[in-house]
């Protein structure tokens, strides 16, 4: 073995050429011990791991006392499986469970985890380990949230391993800090603001225009009014039947007289035709057009802000929907449930928008408070 050092009998270090722990290369240890006259080498864990010659040492004698009273080594116990093994496993899983069909988690695992840790053994995967990948993510400047759905599918990788009884073992996620998130956006539109832009979005693209009006009435994500299909639309009862949603909960969102009036313009010939389609291809939309950035632009809306959650994109409809219902004083719960949440938690930011809600509330406490009392002393009052 190349590089190694004996530190202790039967304790050994290795000094890595590619692995660096507080500015200097990390060190890996080893023990040795015979086992039936033979000669047994095991690597212990390296130093970035919280392991040390001390540790090592010990480990080997626990080692050397199982032998002596016939116990099983962790040597003979089954190995934890490769990292692109069991991400195989909830791949395939994925498909049936997750959003999009796990086309994300896939992409994810493919792009920045299986070229780290798809040969590695789970065991073998530390906390140091993902801690570099969040560096190296983020030198590469990718954004905290998507750094942070890049170690989420790593937790869930290792977690289903576990639950379907692949890996015995702890999962090194738990020693990482999850990137702090700021892009909740804090803006939405004024009535006068998305009038003018459906306006003028109208001028523009019909298209885009249509979509906009329905995030902005009913709280679609785009990826929902691209999947739109003729047999989602329920006309009678001016329902859209939100069948393949983020979360992967179906929902139903209500029809507006606007957005009925534009769903009936496009109503496809066959059930399970998409609502929109490509110009290019006539399949599903892919993403929203150029033409709604262009016109936000136009408008001014974002000029002078450089607070990416200040900024309107297309999602600020959905984000102006939920905040116009909480303004109206309508509940978090009937909120949750048309944004199609799946915790109230999720729904909570919106709360601040309702102290109208809140001071009725409490004016209505008291009111009732008094009743009570006036009630009372009138019964008293007959008595005596």
């Amino acid at each position: 073995m190349r590089n190694i050092t004996r530190k202790q009998p039967g304790v050994y270090e290795r000094k890595s050429e590619h692995r660096n722990f507080l500015g200097k290369p990390d060190v890996c240890f080893y023990v040795t011990y015979k086992k039936d006259r033979k000669k047994i080498w095991e690597k212990i864990g390296w130093l970035s791991e919280g392991y040390s010659v001390r540790v090592a040492s010990q480990l080997r004698a626990e080692r050397i006392r199982s032998l002596r009273h016939g116990e099983q080594l962790p040597k003979q116990k089954p190995k934890a499986p490769y990292f692109k093994d069991a991400a195989q496993a909830y791949i395939e899983w994925a498909k049936d469970n997750r959003a999009r069909y796990g086309r994300d988690d896939e992409s994810r695992y493919r792009k920045h985890l299986a070229p780290l840790f798809g040969e590695k053994r789970i065991s073998d995967i530390s906390s140091f380990d993902l801690e570099r990948l969040k560096t190296d993510l983020t030198k590469r400047e990718m954004s905290p949230a998507s750094i942070k759905h890049c170690l989420v599918v790593f937790r869930q990788i290792v977690n289903k391993a576990i639950t379907w009884g692949l890996y015995k073992g702890d999962n090194p996620i738990k020693g990482v800090k999850m990137p702090v998130i700021k892009n909740q956006r804090d803006r939405f539109l004024s009535y006068d603001e998305a009038d003018t832009l459906l306006t003028e979005l109208e001028k523009t693209s019909k298209t885009v225009h249509d979509m906009a009006l329905i995030s902005l009435h009913c709280g679609l994500r785009a990826g929902e009014i691209f999947n739109l299909k003729g047999q989602d639309l329920n006309f009678e009862n001016s329902i859209i039947n939100i069948a393949d949603p983020k979360n992967k909960e179906s929902r139903k969102a209500y029809m507006t007289e606007a957005v009925k009036e534009t769903l009936l313009a496009r109503k496809p010939d066959l059930p399970d035709e998409y609502v929109f389609k490509a110009r290019s291809h006539g399949g599903k939309i892919q993403r929203v057009s150029n033409a709604y950035a262009r016109t936000v632009n136009k408008l001014k809306f974002n000029d002078g802000i450089e607070d990416p959650r200040h900024i309107i994109t297309f999602h600020s409809l959905r984000h102006t929907f939920a905040s116009w219902l909480a303004s109206q004083g309508e509940t978090i719960l009937t909120i949750k449930e048309l944004l199609g949440h799946k915790t109230l938690a999720m729904t909570a930011r919106y709360a601040h928008l309702m102290p109208d809600q809140k001071r009725q509330a409490t004016a209505k406490l008291e009111n009732i408070f008094k009743e009570k009392r006036d009630t009372n002393a009138n019964a008293q009052a007959e008595q005596s």
